[in-house]
């Protein structure tokens, strides 16, 4: 049995991050450099009010780096070569693929609860998105099947980290202060506004693919923001640090805390999202899923402390 969640299904279990070498500056992708100062984090304007969206604060931030895309498949392959680790998708055999990336001959009937457009596909990992069936991964898009734990041995690995909530919040407004996507506030549409990786058309059965992309995309498409990087808005969910933490006295919302209890934020929405039924490809949006979950749409970036900091 899984647990219900419209954007990114969880495991029932959870798992401590496994170990993995401490080494150095072994991320072989391009970094930015995320200016420190006063940061913003959330919004006096929530649209999905039960995930805690509100209200908006100022923090300050010390200076960091950052990956300027999600970590490629040919990035993840280096660390996995290098140290011969296992990620959780294969040690259980399997992950999450949305249903219309199932390989057409491969039976499969088991979905998410409350969100059967997920489906569990076994040997379905980061180098066989869907299924040792389907094709093999393209090592320019953003390495997925990667659990939260699989983020954190990365980051260990490469002597780097995951990012706090707020600091990816800074760095996807790029220096714009307070604005909704990483370009401003012009909202995506199906038509003729495309600055992102997102859904267009029936969600979730009729992807029209009028931004060129029905799942994943390349890591470095679309314009970057202020900052050089590149799909903070869509393309693939980003594994941040922190755990998912809603401050709130409903009883609605007491239910969503007690439920999430033990997961960490996810931030950036994925190419499944659409303004028809979420959306989470906004800055300020935000969601989580247990530790040791996978999905076919779920990435992270790598942060660095710089010297300043």
């Amino acid at each position: 049995m899984t647990k219900i969640s419209c954007c990114s299904p969880a495991r029932d279990g959870q798992s401590d991050p496994p170990i993995a070498p401490n080494q150095y500056g072994l991320h072989a992708g391009v970094l930015c450099d995320i200016p420190g100062g006063s940061g913003l984090i959330g919004t006096d304007s929530p649209l999905i009010k039960i995930d805690g969206e509100a209200p908006q604060r100022k923090t300050k931030i010390k200076p960091f780096r950052m990956g300027q895309t999600p970590v490629k498949n040919c990035e993840f392959s280096t660390f996995i070569a290098k140290t011969g680790y296992v990620t959780e998708a294969e040690v259980f055999g399997w992950s999450f693929v949305f249903h219309l990336q199932v390989p057409k001959h491969v039976q499969t009937l088991q979905g998410s609860q409350g969100a059967q457009w997920w489906r569990r596909v076994d040997n379905a990992t980061w180098q066989w998105p869907t299924g040792s069936e389907g094709p093999k991964c393209h090592p320019e898009h953003p390495a997925v099947h990667l659990s939260w734990n699989d983020a954190v041995a990365y980051c260990a690995w490469a002597g780097g980290r995951l990012p706090t909530e707020v600091e990816w919040e800074h760095a996807a407004r790029g220096g714009l202060g307070n604005v909704t996507y990483p370009w401003g506030n012009t909202e995506p549409n199906d038509n003729d506004h495309l600055p992102c990786n997102i859904w267009q058309g029936q969600f979730p059965d009729t992807n029209t693919q009028k931004d060129g992309h029905a799942f994943t995309s390349p890591a470095q498409s679309f314009a970057p923001n202020g900052y050089g990087l590149y799909g903070m808005s869509g393309n693939v969910w980003d594994w941040s640090a922190d755990m998912f933490r809603i401050k709130s006295m409903s009883k609605v919302g007491k239910i969503q805390a007690a439920a999430m209890r033990g997961y960490r934020i996810i931030k950036g929405g994925s190419y499944l999202c659409h303004a028809s039924y979420c959306t989470r490809y906004r800055i300020a949006a935000r969601t989580g899923n247990s530790p040791d979950s996978s999905t076919g749409h779920t990435s992270f970036r790598i942060v660095f402390n710089t010297a300043k900091a």
